[in-house]
């Protein structure tokens, strides 16, 4: 059994936020990775200061796992498949090991996965020419030919979102999902071109850089740009259930909005798991806060001889 004063579930942004933070502290602590989540497969974010050139999210990763190494965190790589409270804290399964860890205070930093399609090509621009948050590239796409590859009113939302950088949009409703006449005619009143057929291929050059997607009848629709919508992103918030957190309808863990405290006294959220705006610099200054006040009830608990 591994016992630590506090454990980060999830080595993304949120996380690794967290992780320096409570290393600086000399908080015995360490991150449980998976791997994955979504700031892996973005390539270049533009919108966070001091990167005017955008910086990929693995990068940021591994620059902030190497900083956080060095105030002695280790990082542990595994899936928590399991949660549950104990006499004096919490303790977390490892999935297929089935290594048992306990801690005194746990940290939530499990995001969100994005839902869409295996489309040929698709992979190779995400997150360099085809992008999943409007707030974040929505800038990336001013004035270039776009494409929205999504499904039903998920995409149709999208496009109308967009439109205010470009002109030049079409949405592709892959998935030939109903789309309200009511939201049919704010596409065509935006002149946004509504094609309602699946895609057989996304065509890239040099890699990453979308050129054009191509149908099912044959037809190429030419884009520089391109944003995904299909809806029914995956929340990983099953440890919250398991701990007994509270939750929203939409399943995004409640926290306290000073300390992002769960529900559960012992357990915090950070980043896209938690009720918030899904942005980069937001993960990391929820770890960040988080961290802050984990380590005030990890030295409250010392005085009080626990």
């Amino acid at each position: 059994m591994h016992k630590y004063e506090a454990i980060i579930i999830g080595g993304g942004l949120a996380g690794t936020q967290a992780a320096i933070q409570l290393g600086r502290y000399g908080d015995d602590a360490i991150v449980i990775d998976a791997g994955g989540g979504r700031s892996t497969t973005c390539r270049s974010y533009h919108n966070l200061l001091g990167w005017p050139d955008g910086v990929s999210g693995q990068d940021l990763r591994r620059l902030g796992r190497e900083q956080a190494e060095k105030t002695g965190i280790r990082f542990v790589s595994g899936e928590v498949i399991g949660a549950s409270k104990t006499k004096d804290g919490f303790k977390l399964v490892i999935k297929d090991t089935a290594e048992e860890y306990e801690a005194s205070t746990v940290l939530l930093a499990t995001g969100l996965s994005d839902r869409y399609p295996k489309l040929p090509g698709l992979e190779h621009c995400l997150g360099s020419s085809i992008y999943v948050c409007p707030d974040c590239d929505g800038y990336e796409v001013k004035d270039k030919p776009t494409a929205i590859i999504g499904s039903g009113h998920p995409g149709a939302n999208m496009a109308l979102t967009i439109s205010q950088w470009t002109k030049q949009l079409t949405y592709i409703n892959h998935e030939m999902s109903p789309v309200d006449e009511s939201l049919r005619q704010q596409l065509k009143d935006k002149g946004i071109t509504y094609l309602e057929q699946p895609i057989d291929q996304i065509e890239h050059v040099g890699g990453t850089e979308l050129r054009s997607i191509l149908l099912s009848d044959g037809t190429s629709v030419k884009a520089e740009r391109g944003f995904i919508a299909f809806g029914g992103n995956k929340i990983h918030t099953e440890l919250a259930k398991m701990l007994g957190a509270e939750r929203m309808e939409n399943l995004h863990v409640v926290t306290d909005p000073r300390t992002k405290e769960t529900s559960v006294p012992g357990v915090w959220a950070a980043g896209d798991v938690g009720v918030h705006s899904e942005q980069a610099v937001i993960a990391m200054g929820e770890g960040l806060q988080a961290a802050i006040w984990m380590h005030k009830r990890i030295v409250q608990m010392k005085s009080n001889g626990k």
